[in-house]
Formats: structure tokens, C-alpha cells, sequence
């Protein structure tokens, strides 16, 4: 059984992160480094539920992965850059304090700099995805850019284990490419299963055994082939929903990870100024990340956004860490600065995360200009055409109501989504839609409203980003009718008093319309009914 002081440490922790307005991941890791100064170590359970935690992450992040976005330019462009950069850049760093004769550093070779300064230009692929994942913003123009870019530095980080552990991967490694044609089975059987315990057990299936267990077996990353396997399911239909039911087990055993990540080390006052030093040097590394992502034709929202995101050291750096010492080219006590360092880059991080707005409003005028012409098509202008409707989101309702409008009314509607795998699907089908983020403050800057516009339909999933967008409309003095959908019966006054026409609860919308149809297949005349 877990400790409770475990539990109890998590809970409080992330109380108090709340009310400080922090990720609660922040207070996860404080709680973590609470329970290690109090006396307790890391259990074999927590490390277990910590590596399942990040295993089911990355699964979920491969069912919503289009993995078309592995193979653009700036991806893989950006990524082996910046590595190439970053890394010369810390390294010639550590070598300047080694020079000012800090003692930590005293004794280490150019090789041993060349490995630290490695491992640190890798970034967080769990905080990110994690943070991301809380914003609801994976699937904006940066929150792509920044995931394809963690998972070619996980390709990068596997390609280098394997290579520093002096093995080759078994030769029935190759047999993973099978899996490709076994994807139509896996997805056919995905919609046998409905949306209860079948489906969650399914999802645990895939990630931790044909995902996970499988690849180790054939000495591959376990978590690269829950991600793997996730891929693989993500053009199904039923890939959102298998991933958003799985969503609370994942973050439950996520809070093992931060947790483990805190027990690692017990600070001293040296190598907590070690830790503090290596944490000054992240600006180097996200100017680094700023630069390069400048040259692939992107505004500087997308840009600044993603460098902000990626803006920490990794958990990578531990298993680097370790190899070294295990070699012999660093001393023991690098594994606690280095658990240290990661875990305060995460707090940094998280603080840069929740004022990522005002950085760019703060930054952007001092960026240079940038020519519309050559931005890549997800960045340029949105024109609506001759729309006289606008749907924005376009999950389940927005559906419903872009085909209600278009087919009753006879309107010419346009269509909003994020969600680039839901874009590609909806133009199969014949939906006028683009993509386009509702709550990236320069989507509002990019839309080219014309006056044929009568009405905007806000059917986001989430409260936050319609609130957000109903505002961009009224400071953008928008003429036509506001009409917004909330699911809970809480959120109807805050959207009505910033000035939307109309307000529909969901479940109060469907009972009624259940009602009505119910009464006139029964035959039953409301009108009468009130008379008599």
C-alpha cells in the first residue's frame, strides 16, 4: 500500500499551489521535496505508479497526434538545430564557470561538459505535455510545434541510450513495422467496445502492453511505444474519446511522478546554489529556441509560445546523469544537483507558462515584422468569404448547429476548429471549415470578418475560451448576434453579462428538445394541453 503521508503531501501541495495560482504539478514537487527532508525515500509502488503515469501520457498524446506534423520542416528542422546550438552553448557555459573555479566543476573534463550540456538542451516532454494538456491547448499552432518537437528530442534521447549502453536493439525490433497493418484490426475492435470499462481497459491494453511491454522486450524505450501504438489508433474516430476517458487515470498516477521527482534529493545549501546556477543558464537555451524557430516563417505568437513552453530542462538529464556516473566522468552528488535543477527549471517554467500572454504583448512590438506572404498557411490571415454564420468549435455541437444552419435556414456557414485531425475530417465530408485557435489572442488579429457576418456561434468545449472569445468579438465591436453554449447551468450569467445574445445550457437544451419530441410522437398538442 501507498504511504498516506504520501497522499497527504500531494494534497496539500497542490492546495497550496492553487492558491497560489501555480500549476498544481508545482506543488507535487514541493510536496515531494517536503517528504524528503521529513525523512522518507521513494517506494518501488510510487516509482511504479510514476512510470505508468508517464507511459499513459504519452499514449494519449499519440492518439491525438497527427503524426503528418513529425514530418514538417520546422519540426525536425528546429529540433536538431537547437540541439546542435544549445548544447555548444551550455557547454562552453559550464567550461566559463568551471574557469572561475567552481569547485563542482573543478575536475571535469571537456567531455563529461560536452555530456552535461547535452543532456540539459533536452526539454520536458511530461511538464510540457502536462501544462499543455491543462490549457486544453495541444492541438493550438505552438502546442503542436512544441510537442514535435519533444518527441524528436525522445527519438534523439533513444537513439543516444541505445548507443551510450553499447547494445543494438534486437533484430526483432524490425517487427514493430507489423504493427502498421495490424492498425485496422486494432481500431475496427476500438469500436466494438463503447464508452465504459471496455474502452479504458483497452487503452491500458495498448499503452502498457502491446506499447510498452513489447518494446522493452525488443530493448526499445517503453514510452516511445505507448506512443507508438497511440499513432496508430489516432485517425479512428473514437481516439478523442478513448483519450479523454482515460484522462483522470493518467493525471492521478502523473502525481506519482512529480511526487517520485521530489524524493530524489535532499537540497544542501552547495548544491542547491549549483542547481540555481545551472537554472540561470534557461535563457540561453530559449533565445536559442527563439532564434531558430524565427527562421521557419512562423508568427511570433506560435514562436514565443512554444519557446516559453519548452523553456526547462528535462527529466532526460537524470539518465544522463546516471550514465555518467556509472562511467565514472562525474561524482554521485551530480544526481541530486541534477534532480535539483530539473525540478526548479519546472517551477521557473511554470511561472513563465502562466504569464506566457503578457511576455508576448510585453515582447512583440521589439520583434521584427514579418512578411504575411511567406508564413506557413496555419499562421496567415483567416478570411470568413461570404460567410453569414461563423461556428467556433466545431466538436459534436459545433456540428450540429454549422448543419442546422446551413440545411433549415440556408445559410452560408463557416466553420472553427483547432483540431487539425478534426479539420481534415470535416472537409472530407464537404463542411466548409478552417483551422484556427479561438483563444490565441492573434487568431482575433488574423480574422478578416466581413460585413456579411450576422452571427458567431461559440460552441467551444471549454468556458474559459468562450469567454475569451466573446470579448475579442465586443472589443472588436462585432455588430452581428453572439450566441454561446455552456454545459454547466454556472457559466450562463458570467457569458451573458459580457454580452452574448443568447445563452444555452446543453443538458437543459436536449431535455427539452427530448420533451418535444417525445410529446409529438406521442401525438400530444402542448398548446391543447394548456387549454384544457
Amino acid at each position: 500500500m501507498i504511504e498516506p503521508a504520501f497522499i497527504v503531501a500531494a494534497f496539500v501541495g497542490g492546495l497550496v499551489a492553487m492558491a497560489c495560482r501555480l500549476p498544481t504539478l508545482v506543488g507535487f514537487l514541493a510536496g515531494g521535496f517536503a517528504l524528503r527532508v521529513a525523512g522518507y525515500e521513494t517506494t518501488a509502488l510510487l516509482e511504479l505508479i510514476a512510470d505508468t503515469g508517464v507511459t499513459l501520457l504519452l499514449f494519449s498524446i499519440g492518439l491525438k497526434l497527427n503524426v503528418r506534423t513529425l514530418m514538417r520542416r520546422d519540426i525536425w528542422g528546429s529540433t536538431s538545430l537547437h540541439m546542435a546550438a544549445s548544447t555548444t552553448l551550455l557547454v562552453l557555459m559550464l567550461a566559463a564557470l568551471k574557469w572561475l573555479g567552481l569547485p563542482m566543476l573543478a575536475s571535469t573534463g571537456w567531455t563529461t561538459l560536452a555530456l552535461l550540456g547535452f543532456a540539459l538542451s533536452f526539454s520536458s516532454t511530461v511538464f510540457v505535455l502536462k501544462v499543455l494538456e491543462k490549457r486544453s491547448e495541444t492541438q493550438t499552432a505552438y502546442g503542436r510545434l512544441a510537442i514535435g518537437i519533444l518527441i524528436m528530442q525522445d527519438i534523439i534521447a533513444v537513439i543516444f541510450l541505445t548507443a551510450s549502453s553499447g547494445e543494438l536493439p534486437s533484430l526483432w525490433a524490425l517487427g514493430i513495422f507489423l504493427l502498421i497493418p495490424l492498425a485496422p484490426l486494432l481500431r475496427r475492435l476500438l469500436d466494438m467496445l463503447g464508452h465504459g470499462e471496455m474502452q479504458v481497459l483497452f487503452g491500458m491494453l495498448m499503452a502498457l502492453v502491446m506499447g510498452y511491454t513489447l518494446f522493452e522486450m525488443l530493448d526499445l524505450k517503453g514510452d516511445l511505444g505507448a506512443l507508438f501504438v497511440g499513432l496508430l489508433l489516432a485517425p479512428h474516430p473514437a481516439a478523442q474519446a478513448l483519450a479523454r476517458s482515460m484522462f483522470s487515470l493518467k493525471e492521478l498516477l502523473l502525481v506519482g511522478f512529480f511526487l517520485s521527482l521530489g524524493l530524489t534529493a535532499v537540497p544542501t545549501w552547495d548544491l542547491l546554489i549549483m542547481a540555481l546556477l545551472l537554472v540561470l543558464l534557461l535563457p540561453i537555451k530559449s533565445l536559442t529556441y527563439q532564434l531558430i524557430l524565427m527562421r521557419f516563417h512562423l508568427r511570433h505568437r506560435t514562436t514565443l509560445l512554444a519557446t516559453l513552453s519548452l523553456t526547462n530542462y528535462s527529466e532526460f538529464g537524470l539518465i544522463v546523469g546516471a550514465i555518467a556516473v556509472e562511467s565514472g566522468w562525474l561524482p554521485e552528488v551530480w544526481l541530486v544537483v541534477l534532480s535539483l535543477t530539473v525540478a526548479i527549471s519546472f517551477v521557473a517554467s511554470a511561472v513563465l507558462n502562466n504569464a506566457s500572454e503578457f511576455l508576448y504583448r510585453l515582447f512583440e512590438p521589439y520583434l521584427p515584422a514579418t512578411n504575411i506572404n511567406t508564413l506557413n498557411p496555419e499562421d496567415r490571415p483567416i478570411e470568413v468569404g461570404d460567410a453569414e454564420a461563423v461556428v467556433l468549435g466545431m466538436g459534436r455541437i459545433g456540428r450540429s448547429v454549422y448543419r442546422r444552419l446551413q440545411k433549415e435556414y440556408g445559410m452560408q456557414v463557416l466553420g472553427i476548429d483547432s483540431n487539425l485531425n478534426t479539420i481534415d475530417k470535416l472537409k472530407a465530408q464537404d463542411f466548409n471549415v478552417l483551422a484556427g485557435d479561438a483563444v490565441d489572442s492573434d487568431f482575433w488579429e488574423k480574422l478578416l470578418m466581413s460585413s456579411s457576418v450576422q452571427l458567431v456561434v461559440l460552441a467551444m468545449p471549454h468556458h474559459a475560451g468562450n469567454l475569451f472569445a466573446i470579448s475579442q468579438l465586443r472589443s472588436r465591436h462585432f455588430s452581428g448576434r453572439i450566441t454561446a453554449i455552456v454545459e454547466y447551468a454556472e457559466e450562463v450569467e458570467p457569458i451573458r453579462e459580457l454580452g452574448a445574445h443568447a445563452v444555452y445550457h446543453v443538458y437543459d437544451e436536449a431535455g427539452r428538445s427530448l420533451a418535444d419530441s417525445a410529446a409529438k410522437a406521442a401525438g400530444v398538442d402542448s398548446r391543447t394541453r394548456q387549454l384544457g
